[in-house]
């Protein structure tokens, strides 16, 4: 799922491409996607875009008379702009922008149809979608360890929760926790507050870093890399690849669909988290340490 950094570079690329541009027309090609019925989606045909906002994970484009078109994207949806009109019968096509200086559409990849767009109307319309987390990185040490401590959950949670903290999902968590050496299931409320400064300063510092380096592999072409799985990420998506801080394997915790990675000697103190698919299987003989594991694979 796209989250702050690729959200915000997409912010970026459609505010240089449609703001002060009219939108002249909007065609849905999947009934689904539409999760609104008033206002109609026909009351923004013609109106000049004002601004283009992220509202958590979504993407908000305002046009004239308060009106805003709200894009959710969730695990599959993407972005993408070009001069000319899309080819009409793309299996991923979800929905077209026409804009007086080109074309935005949005696809889907895959068959669970998540993808969202609502059209609201003024700032309360624009809220009623907003979850309430804080703006991490418009958030100061103090609020920022307000929120964390506001309920006592394991910090992937808590960073992952849009409630608490807006624009943070899986993989980010993942490269703020090892950044800040901390383990994904260690509670808030019992993290001190030097831990806690060094989240703040982790989760800074990550997803600026981030924002950074996706917005120079666009250029200034619109950005159609978005992935949650990149090659220089610490941990995110590379189990059993080495850390690169220490070269211990990453270790991983599988949880339905998600999974949390993690370095067990940079963040738990060389200890593994149990992962639940495979910690039923082997009950009490689930490794508690990284050498228990290697113990494990060699016999």
């Amino acid at each position: 799922m796209p989250e702050l950094p690729d959200i915000t570079v997409y912010i970026e690329a459609l505010n240089a491409r449609i703001t002060g541009h009219r939108l002249v027309r909007t065609t849905v090609k999947s009934l689904f996607v539409l999760r609104t019925a008033d206002p109609p989606l026909s009351a923004a045909h013609g109106k000049t875009v004002r601004e283009v906002r992220r509202v958590g994970k979504r993407i908000a484009i305002g046009v004239a008379g308060d009106l805003w078109l709200v894009l959710h994207l969730m695990i599959a949806g993407r972005l993408h702009w070009n001069m000319a009109a899309p080819k009409a019968g793309g299996r991923n096509l979800l929905a077209m922008f026409e804009f007086d200086s080109g074309w935005l559409w949005l696809t889907e990849a895959g068959t669970q149809h998540r993808a969202a767009l609502h059209v609201v109307a003024g700032e309360a319309g624009l809220a009623s979608l907003s979850a309430g987390g804080i703006e991490p990185l418009e958030a100061t040490l103090e609020t920022f360890t307000a929120a964390l401590r506001s309920s006592n959950h394991t910090l992937k949670r808590s960073l992952t929760d849009p409630h608490i903290f807006s624009g943070i999902g899986n993989a980010y968590s993942d490269e703020i926790l090892h950044r800040a050496q901390l383990s994904p299931i260690a509670m808030t409320q019992k993290l001190g507050d030097p831990e806690i400064a060094r989240l703040y300063d982790a989760t800074r510092a990550t997803l600026l870093e981030w924002t950074d380096r996706i917005r120079a592999e666009s250029a200034d072409s619109f950005p159609e890399k978005v992935t949650a799985f990149r090659p220089a990420m610490a941990v995110h998506g590379r189990y059993g690849l080495p850390c690169p801080r220490c070269g211990a394997k990453v270790q991983r915790i599988r949880h339905a669909n998600n999974e949390t990675n993690y370095c067990a000697k940079c963040q738990t103190g060389g200890r593994l988290l149990a992962d639940r698919a495979l910690s039923r299987l082997l009950h009490e003989d689930w490794p508690r340490t990284l050498e228990e594991l290697e113990a494990l694979k060699k016999r």
